[in-house]
């Protein structure tokens, strides 16, 4: 991931962390236990607000959450 000229928006401090979540989409991605959806979270390293970004995720990904889940 690249550098980001990040400021948190509630205390204006300029370190953060970068994380990634993944959740189900829809009915369908619910009952096969398939995360479709990803997400990129900031979070500042001085008072833990966290924003997240809507990522890409891939077909190979989804289908490896299927068997691996």
């Amino acid at each position: 991931m690249q550098h980001l000229n990040y400021q948190c928006p509630k205390c204006r401090w300029n370190q953060y962390e970068i994380g990634e979540i993944r959740a189900a989409g829809g009915f369908w991605s619910k009952i096969f236990d398939v995360q479709g959806q990803k997400f990129t979270a900031v979070i500042c390293r001085q008072c833990r607000y966290t924003e997240f970004f809507k990522a890409d995720s891939s077909a190979l990904g989804n289908v490896f959450d299927f068997f691996t889940n």
